[in-house]
């Protein structure tokens, strides 16, 4: 490491951004290893501790001490990766951010390959761990949740859990991450015209601390899964959402209530105490909510801004700044 009174002056061209969870058996050889990859270039590693335990955080500061290229940030609490990833994302002096996990499973020899494929025409390169050196418990389940991902979202990556990416900094300040939203950055990114790719990284097992994850993630991942689709589909139309749902429900207590009305008309069967016609009741006062709470909703979008329209336009011509 630098000594501490040598500074560095010039911007830096790339910020990593990365997440600790009580990882003070890693951070040390995680930054010397950053440091000897990119060494010659300027950079800056931002370490988030997400509300560590243990002695990561001691960690982080006696190495800023010792290298003004080393910054922290500290959690009050454990507020999730997600929500690491956007405060280190505020902070960050580069164009470019690249994003890793702290326990030395992700292999900063690869930092070059990320930085490459970013400079073509992509906004955002993606990690896929293809060959996943973790228990069976964790694998199976993940390769069913990114099948799953990847049909219902559209966005074509077979791994979304990976979290060693790269993109320009403007991707990760202009879309929302809190909850689980940070497996999902190329979904969001994409909704607002980014370009994404995916690039296959080596993955080393874990040989320090343990994971912070069980399969419960996944459930709060496939509940953030129907927020994402909410947020990029129909985000800025929910009338379109509540809307349909409204129709669709409206559609079936119809039927039902027809089928009714025939067998009253042509059988004269008695209708007044069958449960299917208190069934078709309630689903006609739930169409009727959901089609006005989509509308409401139209009327509160209309009258807030959505996205900065800076997001949007990828170029522009005779403007001035």
């Amino acid at each position: 490491m630098e000594n501490a009174i040598l500074r560095h002056i010039e911007p830096p061209t790339v910020s990593f951004l990365i997440p600790v969870l009580n990882e003070d058996g890693t951070i040390t050889e995680l930054a010397e290893r950053i440091l000897s990859v990119t060494a010659g270039s300027s950079v800056e590693i931002i370490f988030i501790d997400d509300g560590s335990t243990d002695n990561s955080w001691k960690i982080i500061s006696s190495l800023s001490m010792e290298n003004s290229a080393i910054k922290g940030l500290r959690f009050r609490r454990n507020f999730g990766k997600a929500r690491a990833l956007s405060a280190g994302a505020e902070i960050a002096k580069a164009p470019i951010v690249i994003t890793m996990d702290a326990d030395l499973q992700d292999d900063p020899n690869e930092i070059p390959l990320f930085l490459e494929k970013l400079s073509e025409v992509y906004d955002i390169v993606s990690g896929w761990k293809k060959n996943r050196l973790d228990p069976l418990g964790k694998t199976i389940p993940s390769k069913i949740f990114n099948y799953f991902t990847r049909k219902i979202s559209g966005v074509d990556l077979k791994d979304f859990n990976c979290g060693f990416k790269a993109a320009h900094t403007e991707v990760y300040r202009n879309i929302p991450l809190y909850g689980e939203l940070h497996r999902y950055v190329p979904v969001l990114a994409h909704a607002l015209g980014y370009k994404y790719v995916e690039l296959p990284v080596l993955h080393h097992p874990r040989t320090v601390g343990k994971s912070k994850y069980g399969l419960e993630r996944y459930v709060r991942g496939f509940i953030d899964l129907i927020t994402v689709i909410a947020i990029t589909r129909y985000g800025q139309r929910p009338a379109h959402l509540f809307g349909g749902i409204g129709v669709l429900v409206g559609v079936v207590s119809t039927a039902i209530l027809f089928y009714l009305l025939i067998i009253k008309l042509t059988a004269g069967a008695a209708i007044g105490d069958r449960p299917l016609l208190i069934f078709g009741v309630l689903l006609a006062i739930l169409s009727a909510q959901l089609i006005t709470l989509g509308a409401l909703a139209e009327v509160v979008i209309n009258r807030t801004s959505g996205p900065d329209s800076k997001v949007l336009i990828s170029a522009a011509v005779g403007v001035e700044k």
